[in-house]
């Protein structure tokens, strides 16, 4: 893995909610925002930041609301999807920037489709890893019994309390297992797990991350149109332990532009394991 390059320090604020960002490129470059997903921080996206800095693009990679060094609001209907994407539109604002180029992985993926709903023309580009259109998801989870099956973990985030202790508990083992179980051998070294404990040991973190979750089934997004009008380019590693792949061919059909593309022998954990190709692909559809 290539070095990280240097990396800025930023902190934005919405609604007395503070978020951290990691940010690199040059600050005249297109701005382009990396969204993390569970139970990750902005980390995930190391062996991004510095092909896409060198690129030319201005990256921005921020702990969204309730990981690592970001703010942990108490309630549940602080992570509700409207709040989740208006921290999105509260980091390009403050860096007055109107339309900006967004990525998203796993739990960063599902607000990157909410932003594109939501904000269509604050977007130039959209790119997901690894995660269904919402309406997809939605539909596929509630008639397909093997996508239940794989979701199990989403009921068991709901119960109070329990959650949390099991998560953290022996040093935040079952984090870790659902990193290295369900990735390819060799994904997350020992140093990379060490720094992903350290985010978890943040106070509130565990509740917080798995509010999302809470909060998902609790406080539904406003109705909207579904269909995307934002450029896409979806990104999907077929072993996905958590994902059914036909989910990825079915986002197609709401988008009025976007592509597909397969990556055979990946695991739901897309830009650590095959990290060059994705590169590549982020640079050339920004690009072009």
């Amino acid at each position: 893995m290539p070095d990280l390059p240097q990396l800025e320090d930023l902190w934005f604020e919405r609604d007395r909610v503070r978020l951290h960002a990691v940010a690199a490129g040059p600050k005249d470059g297109p701005l382009v925002i990396l969204l993390h997903g569970f139970p990750e921080f902005w980390y995930s996206w190391r062996k991004q930041i510095g092909p896409l800095a060198d690129a030319g693009f201005r990256v921005l990679a921020p702990d969204q609301r309730g990981y690592n060094l970001s703010s942990k609001p108490p309630a549940i209907a602080d992570y509700a999807v409207g709040n989740l994407t208006a921290d999105v539109i509260a980091i390009a604002d403050q860096l007055g920037t109107d339309r900006f180029y967004l990525a998203g992985h796993d739990w960063g993926a599902a607000v990157a489709w909410a932003t594109a709903l939501q904000y269509p023309q604050r977007l130039r580009k959209l790119a997901i890893l690894n995660v269904p259109h919402p309406a997809v998801f939605l539909r596929t989870v509630r008639t397909n019994p093997l996508q239940m099956q794989h979701s199990w973990y989403m009921a068991f985030f709901q119960l109070p309390r329990i959650p949390e202790s099991r998560f953290a508990a022996n040093n935040f083992a079952m984090g870790i297992k659902s990193l290295v179980a369900s990735s390819r051998p060799g994904t997350f070294t020992p140093d990379d797990l060490n720094r992903y404990r350290e985010a978890w040991s943040n106070p509130g973190t565990v509740t917080a991350t798995i509010n999302w979750y809470r909060a998902l089934f609790r406080h539904r997004p406003p109705p909207h149109n579904p269909r995307v009008h934002v450029p896409t380019r979806i990104l999907w590693g077929r072993r996905d332990m958590f994902l059914l792949p036909e989910m990825a061919q079915e986002s197609l059909k709401y988008c009025d532009s976007a592509e597909l593309i397969w990556f055979p022998d990946a695991t739901h954990w897309l830009q650590q394991e095959e990290p060059e190709a994705v590169n590549a692909a982020l640079i050339e559809h920004f690009r072009k």
